[in-house]
C-alpha cells in the first residue's frame, strides 16, 4: 500500500540574501519526516521556490515553519524583483502525490490559513481548488496590484478582504495558500533583449489573452534577456511540446528565436517522456520502454504485478474488493490502449488515426490513475481499522474515535466512487475503439469493456457499503446519486458495444 505523501512548493520572495533563503530552508527540514526535493533562487526575480514533500501532517507543519520564518526576515516595503508578488511567502500550494486526496489537500491548505492569519496575523487568500470564491480560483488575480496595490485596497476594498487573518498589511505582506495538481514552472529566452517581443509572445501563449488553456504567462527581462515567464498547470492538457513550439513560431514573427529555456523546480516525468516521444516521433511509445521505468517496477514490486493475487488471496482485510475493482478498470485501460495502438499507423484507419491517438492518451492516464487507485482503496481500508483502534476512555476520547471513524468510512467510500467514474470514463473510450479501431480487434474493445463494467460493478458494492456505515447517512447521499448515474450511463454505452459487435464484427448476441 502506498503511504500518504503530499508535495508542497512554496515561493518565497527572496534570492539575493543566501544566508536567509538558508534559514527558511533550515525551519522547512527540521521537521521530521520532511524530504527536501529542490530549491530554485533567481536574482532577478528575487524569489525562491522550496519543493518538499512527506506525510500531510508533517508537510503542513513544515510550511507554517518556513511562513514564519520568512515573515520574521523578509521586508516587503523594501522587496524589489521583476516577478508579481504579495507577501515574503507568496503562494504557498499543495499537491497530493500519492494515498491522498485533493479533498485532504484543500482541507490542509485551509487549516494552514486559518493557523497562518490566527498565529502570524499575515492575511491569506485561498486559491484554486480550495478557493472560497471564484474570482479567487487563479493566482494572479488573488496577486492583482502585487504587495504596494494590495496594501492601499485591502483596508477599504471589500473584493479585498482575506479568507483569514487581518484585513491589513504589515511588512511581510499576505500569502496565498491553495491545493493543485502538478505544475510546471517554465521559462523561455528569447534571442533579444527587448523585452517589448516577450511580452508579445506570452499574450500570444496565454489563456487569459486567448491562447492555450491551463497556460499563464509573462514577458520579462532577465539578465538582459527577453523572457517567457510560465506556468503550465495542467501538462497533460496542453503539453510542454506544444507551447514551446508556439513561442518558436510567435517568436519567429517577431524576428527571433528561442535561446534556451529553463525549469524553475521539478517536472513529472511523463511531461518529459511526452515530449521526448512528440519530438522524436516515437510511433506507440510506452513509458514501459524506459529502462529505468522497467528495472525499477522490477526491484520494487508493484502491487499490481504477480504478488497481487497473492495479497489478495490472502486472509487479510485488505486489499479487498475495491482494490479488484480498481485492478480490473486497468486491465479495461490497458487494452483500450492496445486496440488504439493496433489502429494507429493502419492506412485503412487513417481517418481515425487523430481519434485513436487522443484514445490512447486519455488511456494512459486512466490506467495510470486506476492503477493507484489499488493501493488508495487498500490505505483507505486500513484508515478505517486504524480509527476503530484509538482510545475511547474518556467522552472526549470517544468522540474523537467516532470523527475519525466517520471520516475514514466517508473517504473508504470517495475512493472508489473515484474508481467507478474512471472505470466509465474508460468504457466511453473502449465503446468507441468498437465503433471505430481496428476490426481485427474488436473483441478486445469489447473485452475491455466488460472489465471496465466489472470494475464499476464492484467499486458500487464498496461505495454503497461504506456509506451505509455512515452515522451521518446525509454525507452519503450524493455518494449514492452519483453512482446511480454511472450505472445508468454504463448501460447505454454497454448497448452500443453490443451494437457495434453485432454491425460489425457480425456476432448474434
Amino acid at each position: 500500500m502506498s503511504s500518504p505523501l503530499i508535495e508542497c512548493i512554496p515561493n518565497f520572495s527572496e534570492a539575493r540574501r543566501p544566508e536567509v533563503v538558508a534559514a527558511i530552508v533550515a525551519a522547512i527540514t527540521g521537521v521530521p519526516e520532511v524530504s527536501l526535493l529542490n530549491h530554485s533562487s533567481d536574482n532577478d526575480h528575487n524569489r525562491t521556490v522550496v519543493t518538499f514533500a512527506g506525510p500531510p501532517a508533517a508537510v503542513e507543519e513544515a510550511a507554517f515553519r518556513g511562513i514564519q520564518k520568512a515573515a520574521e526576515l523578509i521586508d516587503l516595503d523594501r522587496h524589489t524583483g521583476t516577478h508579481p508578488r504579495i507577501g515574503a511567502t507568496d503562494v504557498v500550494p499543495f499537491v497530493p502525490l500519492s494515498g491522498v486526496e485533493m479533498a485532504e489537500c484543500v482541507q490542509i491548505a485551509k487549516r494552514l490559513g486559518e493557523r497562518v492569519g490566527r498565529e502570524l496575523n499575515i492575511p491569506v487568500y485561498l486559491y484554486e481548488e480550495a478557493a472560497s470564491r471564484p474570482e479567487r480560483v487563479n493566482l494572479e488575480n488573488n496577486r492583482r496590484g502585487q504587495y504596494e496595490g494590495l496594501k492601499a485596497e485591502i483596508e477599504s476594498n471589500p473584493d479585498r478582504k482575506p479568507d483569514y487573518g487581518p484585513a491589513r498589511l504589515g511588512p511581510a505582506g499576505a500569502t496565498v495558500i491553495g491545493a493543485r495538481h502538478p505544475l510546471i514552472a517554465y521559462n523561455v529566452y528569447l534571442t533579444t533583449g527587448d523585452v517589448s517581443i516577450a511580452k508579445a509572445v506570452a499574450k500570444a501563449i496565454r489563456h487569459s489573452s486567448g491562447g492555450f488553456r491551463f497556460v499563464k504567462g509573462l514577458g520579462m527581462l532577465v539578465e538582459g534577456r527577453a523572457q517567457v515567464s510560465m506556468n503550465l498547470t495542467d501538462f497533460r492538457q496542453t503539453p510542454v511540446q506544444r507551447v514551446v513550439e508556439a513561442i518558436r513560431r510567435e517568436a519567429a514573427r517577431h524576428g527571433v528565436s528561442i535561446h534556451h529555456s529553463e525549469l524553475i523546480g521539478l517536472i513529472p516525468g511523463e511531461a518529459l517522456m511526452d515530449a521526448a516521444a512528440w519530438y522524436l516521433q516515437l510511433d506507440g511509445f510506452s513509458p514501459e520502454q524506459v529502462l529505468e521505468n522497467r528495472l525499477y517496477a522490477a526491484r520494487s514490486g508493484p502491487s499490481t504485478g504477480p504478488g497481487f493475487l497473492d495479497s489478495l488471496a490472502a486472509g487479510t482485510a485488505a486489499p479487498g474488493g475495491g482494490s479488484a475493482a480498481a485492478y480490473a478498470g486497468a486491465m479495461g485501460a490497458a487494452l483500450v490502449a492496445m486496440v488504439a495502438r493496433l489502429t494507429i499507423g493502419k492506412k485503412k484507419y487513417a481517418e481515425v488515426e487523430a481519434q485513436m491517438t487522443e484514445i490512447l492518451n486519455q488511456a494512459e492516464r486512466l490506467r495510470r490513475d486506476l492503477t493507484a487507485a489499488v493501493d488508495e482503496d487498500a490505505a483507505a481500508f486500513e484508515s478505517i481499522l486504524a480509527a476503530f483502534k484509538l482510545p475511547k476512555e474518556t467522552p472526549a476520547q470517544q468522540s474523537a474515535r467516532n470523527a475519525a471513524i466517520e471520516a475514514a468510512t466517508l473517504k473508504a467510500a470517495q475512493v472508489p466512487l473515484a474508481t467507478a467514474g474512471n472505470a466509465v470514463k474508460t468504457l466511453a473510450l473502449a465503446e468507441r475503439c468498437a465503433a471505430l479501431g481496428n476490426l481485427n480487434a474488436i473483441s478486445d474493445a469489447a473485452s475491455a469493456a466488460a472489465m471496465c463494467r466489472a470494475a464499476l460493478t464492484g467499486a458500487a458494492y464498496n461505495v454503497r457499503i461504506n456509506v451505509n456505515a455512515l452515522a451521518g447517512k446525509q454525507a452519503g447521499e450524493p455518494l449514492l446519486v452519483q453512482i446511480a448515474a454511472l450505472e445508468e450511463k454504463a448501460a447505454n454505452l454497454e448497448a452500443d458495444v453490443r451494437q457495434s459487435m453485432q454491425t460489425r464484427g457480425g456476432l448474434s448476441l
